[in-house]
């Protein structure tokens, strides 16, 4: 009788505990053999570079679209200033080509964040911290001009905001992408020291 309840019970147990390998028979206490780390560090290693992949594409497209509504906002305020409400605002503060400029810089700031972004080298996080950089001057311009309106206008947030925190959220991602990659790392260096041993 004892026999037939340990049984049910080991029964009741498996099924309740998650799997840890593709083959239940496996004993889990016995550790890893080197072409299984090997292939659960691959595992990790294809996964991040996929991931890294995605999350950098759908950031670098973003940025490129916002890159085109400047372009289309500098081509608008070069053809027939004042046309467009949100430069409008600043008719009477500033001249046309102070604003056709701050637009411009903001296309560099965007531009630096996507060469961060595309960039394979070590130095991709410096176009990035460049971008942020020139992002904050951007937005201390435009907040200036935003200061010496007669209301302040709050549906022109954007314009100071905009380009630093697009260069704030890719030096966020390009950081968590990194810390990933070198946790991976780490846990092949680790493998290593194992096989070693």
């Amino acid at each position: 009788m004892r026999k037939l309840a340990r049984k049910w019970r080991n029964s009741q147990y498996d099924k309740l505990s998650l799997p840890t390998r593709d083959d239940p028979t496996l004993d889990d206490s016995r550790p890893m053999d080197i072409q299984e780390q090997e292939e659960f560090v691959q595992s990790f290693e294809r996964s991040q570079a996929q991931q890294g992949r995605l999350w950098r594409g759908v950031f670098v497209a973003l940025l490129s679209c916002y890159v085109l509504f400047l372009v289309y906002s500098i081509f608008q305020q070069a053809s027939s200033p004042w046309e467009l409400r949100y430069h409008a605002y600043f008719m009477e503060e500033v001249s046309s080509w102070m604003i056709i400029s701050a637009d411009w810089l903001a296309v560099l700031v965007c531009s630096f964040s996507i060469i961060g972004l595309l960039h394979d080298s070590e130095s991709r996080r410096q176009w990035i911290w460049y971008s942020l950089f020139t992002s904050i001057i951007l937005a201390v311009f435009w907040l200036y001009y935003m200061l010496r309106l007669p209301k302040f206008r709050w549906d022109v947030i954007w314009l100071p905001v905009g380009p630093l925190s697009g260069a704030a959220i890719c030096l966020y991602v390009d950081h968590l992408l990194t810390e990933s990659s070198e946790e991976i790392r780490k846990l092949r260096v680790y493998m290593y020291a194992y096989k070693a041993k």
